[in-house]
């Protein structure tokens, strides 16, 4: 008599015959964990459809290998083989042709979800109307020659500026007199010396003192006609 479909040893004969490859005790036990069954029980469902002869096993030492009864299924001949064979290949053909259709229209919808929506359009064409309208003001402020920043601010700005600039000058004489004095009989080589005590020139990151000063020159000038 057949065992129950629903029952622990329906259960694993169900399985092994599905699998239809060498399995043992504990590949069947958790593969059926979902069923709740325990080891134990799978190993008893086994061994019992073992000896019933549902199901053919071998023993390796002291480990059982289980696998399906192999007179149960049917076995093709050559022209059915082949006949498999030409309709897994035309299966496989179109299989991929339905992956590249799918990869198409993923990258139709990729393309639309990046694309803009009417409404964010409208929103974003209220957004630079409104930018154009305000550099127009600004433009129309100049071309009538509205002073944007006030004579006294600039000043202050300029004279500030100004100062920074006599700070810098001076702190370069300073740095390049005590450096002179240093290495004046220093046998060392003098590059190598500033890169060991982490020197930096203004040169060393991209920084040109005269490039600032021509700054205020201009200005100094303008000041002077003035």
């Amino acid at each position: 008599m057949a065992p129950k479909s629903d029952s622990a040893e329906g259960i694993v004969l169900n399985f092994v015959n599905e699998q239809n490859r060498p399995l043992n005790s504990q590949n069947v036990a958790d593969f059926l964990q979902k069923f709740n069954l325990k080891k134990a029980s799978v190993q008893k469902a086994l061994d019992s459809l073992a000896d019933s002869g549902r199901i053919s096993f071998k023993e390796y030492g002291k480990q059982k290998i289980y696998l399906a009864r192999q007179d149960q299924f049917d076995i093709p001949n050559s022209e059915e083989l082949s006949r498999m064979k030409e309709e897994n290949t035309k299966l496989q053909k179109q299989l991929e042709e339905q992956k590249r259709a799918i990869s198409e229209v993923e990258g139709e919808i990729r393309t639309l979800q990046s694309n803009l929506t009417l409404e964010q359009i409208r929103a974003k064409e209220a957004k630079l109307k409104m930018e154009v309208e305000e550099m127009e003001d600004k433009l129309n402020n100049l071309r009538g020659g509205v002073t944007l920043v006030k004579f006294e601010d600039r000043k202050a700005v300029q004279e500030i500026c100004s100062d920074r600039i006599s700070q810098w000058r001076r702190r370069k004489r300073i740095f390049k007199d005590l450096w002179d004095a240093i290495t004046e009989n220093s046998p060392k080589d003098l590059k190598q010396f500033k890169e060991e005590l982490g020197i930096e020139y203004d040169e060393d990151v991209g920084v040109s003192f005269q490039s600032f000063s021509d700054l205020i020159q201009p200005s100094k000038k303008r000041a002077r006609c003035q």
